[in-house]
């Protein structure tokens, strides 16, 4: 049953020119809606459009209902490979371009492909809309214009990088991909991953490329959606314009599920050399996206495996026998799926045999157990929270509409979904339990560490069938031979040309509108007892609030002979409080649909609380109960000690971990800047509860920190909400100066050796500034901007787009108030790891040497000035404005003071700047990757060259 007003429009048959208004959603009986138009244009476009005038901005998204399940069985990755093809320029638009001018307007873009679908987004001041619509519709209508054979084999290297660096280089990264295929048999669409197999993208030419681009990317086949501050008549003129004359493409129907079937239990083992924590992942086959059962299969995966208070939870990670696990009923179009996963301590006993006979013995006796009215109401109220903060912003808003439209003909599917979860019964969630679970046939895989078969879970009893491709031919060892197969074994669809006819100039990109006026938000501040800074915005667009509460404490308190104390106390406050366990303070928050997270950063000990405006007593409740009466149970610090260890011990099979902790060694040494964030393992392995408890004594003591606030509360309600801080007893801490040394590491190339790593992992850099808002790391960072600081960076173009190297490479500047570092980073592939250094270095002599273009600084300038527009769009967005006036002591008008430097800023001034911290001779260069493979070709860049072991 439906809740809101809904308008059925038709147009007149005769009136051709202006989109058809066929839907109207303008509010609901509950409250929870995403009022809406949608129209539809004579060639199949849908377009929905939905006002809001909170910020000035426009968020631009574009759906077409085609992913990874659309593709033919021997040209897996293909959309996700498209999807990249679609950034490389159009008829009209030239290479680089549609990134260029989206970062020029101050704004962001990307895409992203999944199974079902693959999208376009874009978020951008709002005077830029017009322009946006031109980019989106000169793609779909004439990107094979401009498609060349050398942007295709361009893009093809950067999808082997990407997933090189997403799956083959990662631990755990290959587990997606054998689910897969061990659930489906290998011609069903879920049985390859988005990404796709290697072997397939070498496989396909150009012409594969085109024929994809002519049957699936028409109107007919895409969903425009725009949530922000527009004009809407204005904006429907425009996308008449430039997408009305687009010629349809073929007719696309929707694909018939085909949810799993298994006859008896899969088993199989992965070895996995990346990983020290073996892992078990199973699961159940269950429906589909909008099936009557799926509300109820998500009630019962919550129940099993969603949160602290999940019975898997409850009798594997409190208990220690696992390190972590959960569960989650995961939907798709065509299929569904409730996995359960879990992993088991090598420390202890790392086999998985035991761990899958509890989770066994676990999910039989929920039958006994049953499902109580208050696992639906938890449920029903931790899928409101979540709606509602998807509604926080033009991009939430938008992709919610997108998505249901295009996956289920309802652009509020997503709320419809939580309505009929709400309506859901016990009675409904056990029979599907009975149905999908209990003694049905599941997939289980166990990932295990290189030589640890015997810790597998189960003997496998299934092997995965060689893959039959009976268009692709023969697979040939010479690529040239594959090249030349022909177009028959190839399977390559006919290319069908569009004839778009205008009565304009599409080459004439748009002009943009008036700047749009941003405002910085309105603070207001006040004092809690004699020093507690209490700052916030009030914010109603929805019925929320973001929180943070920021004491002085953090990693520089902790001292030498206790290095890690923080982030072991942050993980204790985080394990519930004297009166509840962590289960039932977790349960207690979800069932108010808020979330209380406690952290640290450098100098500061951190609270973040997100909640209901309506729940907001009760879980400051909670707050003031953990903050002043934490639980700091033995049994709980040996799990969380127990839980570091092994983290810090995976982290080392991490390339990227490895990356940046050898650079923070060399740039800082043994000081506390120079080590792990959680400490070193020896150090924390001596750690005593009693030595936490100190600390937390100490340093959540609120004295001299600031309340953030930001949401549906006013000053003086705010004021009366937080006084329970000023009952703190105890002495106020003072913080000593913190220890700044000289970069201990001399130029040269450091090695972390990493045998059998397909990249390599790269940083380089030097020690340079501690932060600032407008002194010499404002300054250092406009020169960075256009050598690595966006996309169309110098060293990104060459390493990516021009050579292939990689998935992604940037510079830029970080730090802290007392000390900072200039770096590179970029995974490379390992055979181009010399070639990659060398372009970087050489990119650094040049932009040493003249400095940005004159093109490049007006480039500078167009994005600074406008990206503001986007910085204070949700709650988060808002509190994390705060946090950063609060740490660095600035005042709002910082903004403003940015402004005026970038418009004077001259080439001079950043090339001298370019001149004093790019010189190559200075750089530490730090290479994660196989040493074997890396030690013949390194020595040619002529630079010291040493082995590196990270303490």
């Amino acid at each position: 049953m439906k809740f809101w007003s809904l308008v059925l429009l038709l147009s007149p048959m005769w009136v051709l020119a202006a989109p058809k208004l066929v839907q109207q959603v303008d509010a609901s009986k509950d409250g929870l809606v995403i009022p809406y138009q949608m129209y539809q244009l004579d060639n199949g476009l849908s377009v929905l459009l939905n006002s809001d005038k909170s910020d000035p901005l426009v968020h631009v998204e574009m759906t077409y209902h085609v992913g990874s399940a659309r593709e033919e069985p021997e040209q897996t990755g293909f959309a996700h490979f498209f999807e990249h093809m679609m950034f490389q320029g159009s008829k009209h638009v030239g290479d680089q371009e549609h990134f260029r001018l989206i970062n020029e307007a101050g704004g962001t873009m990307n895409g992203s492909t999944n199974q079902d679908r693959t999208n376009y987004y874009q978020t951008v001041p709002a005077n830029h809309l017009e322009k946006v619509l031109w980019l989106e519709a000169d793609r779909m209508g004439f990107l094979l214009d401009a498609v060349s054979q050398r942007k295709f084999e361009i893009q093809r290297d950067t999808v082997k990088n990407e997933r090189a660096q997403r799956v083959d280089n990662q631990p755990y990264g290959l587990v997606s991909e054998r689910m897969g295929e061990l659930l489906y048999p290998r011609d069903h669409p879920y049985s390859w991953q988005p990404i796709g197999y290697v072997e397939d993208l070498d496989r396909v030419n150009v012409d594969h490329l085109k024929a994809f681009f002519s049957r699936w990317y028409g109107p007919n086949n895409a969903t425009l959606v725009i949530s922000g501050d527009f004009d809407s008549a204005q904006t429907l003129q425009w996308v008449e314009k430039y997408f009305g004359s687009i010629p349809k493409g073929p007719e696309v129907t929707s694909d018939k599920p085909q949810p799993a079937k298994l006859d008896a239990d899969r088993y199989q083992t992965l070895v996995d050399s990346r990983i020290r924590m073996p892992m078990l992942y199973a699961s159940y086959p269950t429906v589909w996206l909008g099936h009557k059962d799926e509300a109820a299969l998500d009630v019962l995966a919550n129940v099993l495996g969603g949160g602290k208070s999940s019975l898997l939870y409850q009798e594997l990670v409190e208990t220690g026998k696992a390190v972590s696990a959960g569960a989650g009923h995961y939907c798709s179009e065509l299929a569904c799926t409730l996995s359960i996963w879990a992993y088991s301590n090598p420390s202890k006993d790392g086999s998985l045999v035991p761990l899958k006979a509890d989770i066994d013995r676990i999910i039989a006796e929920l039958g006994e157990r049953g499902i109580q009215k208050a696992d639906v109401d938890k449920s029903v109220t931790e899928l409101r929270a979540a709606l509602i903060l998807g509604l926080d912003s033009t991009r939430g808003k938008a992709r919610q509409l997108a998505a249901g439209q295009v996956l289920k003909d309802d652009p509020l599917y997503a709320i419809n979904a939580w309505r009929q979860l709400a309506d859901t019964t016990p009675e409904q969630v056990t029979a599907a339990y009975q149905q999908y679970v209990h003694k049905q046939a599941k997939a289980t895989l166990s990932v295990v560490p290189t030589g640890k078969t015997d810790w597998q879970a189960a003997k496998p009893n299934y092997e995965t069938p060689e893959r039959v491709l009976p268009n692709a031919g023969k697979q040939d060892a010479d690529k040239q031979d594959v090249e030349k197969k022909s177009a028959e074994q190839q399977k390559v669809v006919p290319i069908v040309a569009r004839e778009v006819k205008d009565d304009f100039e599409r080459s004439q990109m748009p002009a943009v509108g008036a700047p749009v006026t941003i405002k910085v938000p309105e603070l207001w501040q006040t004092e809690l007892g004699d020093n507690i800074q209490l700052q916030g915005i009030v914010n109603d667009e929805i019925p929320a609030v973001s929180i943070i509460l920021a004491f002085p404490g953090g990693q520089q308190a902790e001292n030498a002979d206790e290095v890690g104390v923080a982030s072991l106390t942050a993980d204790m406050m985080n394990q519930g409080t004297v009166k509840l366990s962590s289960g039932e303070f977790s349960e207690a928050l979800e069932r108010l649909g808020a979330s209380v997270s406690v952290s640290h950063g450098f100098y500061t000990n951190l609270i973040n609380i997100t909640t209901m405006t309506e729940t907001l007593p009760q879980t400051l409740a909670l707050v003031e109960e953990l903050l002043f009466t934490p639980g700091m149970r033995e049994q709980d610090f040996e799990k969380v000690k127990a839980q570091t260890l092994e983290g810090m011990a995976q982290n080392r099979h991490q390339p990227s971990w490895l990356a940046q902790q050898a650079f923070r060694q060399l740039m800082y040494g043994k000081t506390r800047m120079g080590q792990p964030d959680d400490g070193q393992a020896e150090q924390v392995a001596n750690i005593t509860l009693e030595q936490v408890q100190a600390y937390y004594q100490r340093y959540y003591n609120p004295a001299n920190g600031h309340v953030l606030v930001a949401g549906d509360l006013s000053a003086s309600q705010a004021k009366q909400d937080f006084a329970f801080l000023t009952q703190w007893q105890g002495e106020v801490p003072n913080l000593a100066a913190v220890e700044v040394k000289p970069q201990p590491a001399k130029p040269g190339i450091y090695i972390v050796d990493v045998p059998g790593a397909v990249q390599s992992v790269l940083r380089v850099g030097r020690r340079a500034l501690p932060t600032d808002a407008t002194g010499p790391y404002f300054y250092a960072n406009l020169m960075n901007f256009n050598l690595g600081g966006n996309f169309n960076s110098r060293i990104n173009l060459n390493l990516r787009e021009d050579k292939g190297f990689t998935y992604g490479a940037s510079s830029y500047f970080t730090g802290n108030r007392d000390a900072g570092v200039f770096l590179v980073a970029s995974d490379v592939r390992g055979d181009v790891t010399t070639d990659a250094i060398k372009n970087i270095l050489q990119e650094f002599e040049t932009f040493q040497e003249k400095g940005p273009s004159e093109k490049e600084l007006a480039y500078l300038r167009s994005s600074y000035s406008q990206q503001d527009a986007l910085s204070y769009e949700t709650l988060g967005d808002k509190a994390g404005f705060l946090l950063q006036l609060a740490m660095m002591k600035l005042s709002p008008d910082y903004l403003a003071k940015q402004q005026q430097i970038v418009a004077k800023v001259s080439q001079d001034k950043l090339t001298e700047l370019a001149k004093q911290w790019l010189d190559p001779k200075d750089m530490v260069i730090v290479v994660v990757g196989d040493k074997a493979k890396l030690e013949k070709s390194l020595p040619s860049l002529h630079l010291p060259l040493q082995d590196f072991t990270i303490e």
